[in-house]
């Protein structure tokens, strides 16, 4: 009796040691935090889905607020070779500047008209195609799902109400020849600067104004050193899951196919929270003393910025007038 209790101690301890072996863990990278965004929720989504999905054995370790690095460092560094983040939320024109051309489309001011035209792009074959390319191009990474965190607004640490009152201004823009072309087109300065160092650059003078979803506005703090909020809805905030082909690599097929549906599923949790979290967002900021400015009329900002449009979509025009056609 006692060595079959011994033995079966033992298979015990293996099939044990087997499950833990069996269990794999993708590192999560989100530069905004958890709490009160959009991104957030897409990223709680994702892995309270995958888990669910493969009864535990892939968890998701979720590193937020850019423990892991901006998201351009983070980027680099999958795109080097680097192994220590599996799935990252990035901006969806992120890949355009590594030759996934037609991800410029999603950043260009003004293409989509509201949100549900851009959730009819986002359900379109069109859009898989826009997915696809990383991989086409060769990239070491495949695109999983789009999602979107709301307009793109200016915040500012002095009031402005028009074009006019941009002119001159230092405007802080992520390190990308489209949002630097379009706030030259506004008569502003573009002045890059890291995300992870805004807040004091607002603080400080190094710039005058900066431009996220209001989500993120408030979720920073911004309001704190910028307390003015120019609605111009300039670009949709739009974002996309990407999974590295090393992490994928760790994967067996049908945990591939979860991670896919997991990626699907945060996207339709992005959906329904974004308009939510937007109002909420909002309610928020003017109780914290920030000012909410509306711009009525968008035909000055849209002749402003057409260069950047027109030189950007030279060669695609087919592929833009698709995506106007899905208002």
């Amino acid at each position: 009796m006692k060595k079959l209790f011994s033995i079966a101690l033992v298979l015990v301890m293996l099939l044990s040691c087997a499950s833990a072996l069996a269990e794999v863990t993708l590192t999560y990278a989100e530069v905004n935090p958890i709490e009160g965004t959009v991104v957030g929720d897409v990223a709680l989504a994702f892995k309270s889905k995958l888990e669910e999905l493969s009864g535990g054995e892939v968890v998701v370790d979720i590193q937020a607020s850019g423990v892991m690095g901006d998201e351009k460092t983070v980027l680099a560094n999958i795109l080097g070779g680097d192994t220590s983040v599996d799935v990252v939320r990035i901006s969806a024109f992120a890949l355009n500047q590594y030759g996934a051309q037609k991800s410029v489309f999603l950043t260009l001011p003004y293409v989509f008209t509201s949100e549900e035209h851009y959730w009819n792009f986002v359900e379109s074959d069109l859009a898989k195609s826009f997915l696809a390319e990383a991989k086409e191009v060769g990239l070491p990474l495949t695109g999983l799902a789009y999602g979107e965190e709301g307009f793109r607004h200016f915040f500012l640490k002095n009031e402005a109400h028009t074009i006019e009152d941009l002119k001159g201004l230092k405007i802080r823009v992520s390190d990308d020849p489209i949002m630097t072309g379009m706030v030259s087109g506004l008569g502003a300065a573009a002045t890059t600067v890291s995300f992870g160092e805004l807040y004091s650059a607002l603080q400080t003078g190094v710039v005058d104004a900066a431009e996220q979803p209001i989500t993120n506005y408030l979720s920073n703090s911004f309001q704190e050193v910028a307390p003015y909020l120019l609605k111009d809805g300039h670009t949709l905030g739009t974002i996309e899951l990407i999974v590295t082909d090393a992490a994928l690599a760790k994967l067996t097929e049908e945990q591939q196919a979860m991670v896919q549906e997991a990626a699907d599923y945060a996207m339709q949790v992005c959906k329904e929270s974004v308009t939510t979290k937007q109002e909420e967002a909002a309610q928020t900021l003017i109780e914290k003393g920030a000012t909410i400015i509306e711009v009525e009329d968008k035909t000055p900002w849209q002749e402003a910025t057409k260069d950047v449009l027109t030189a950007n979509i030279a060669g695609m025009e087919d592929i833009y007038e698709q995506i106007l056609a899905l208002q």
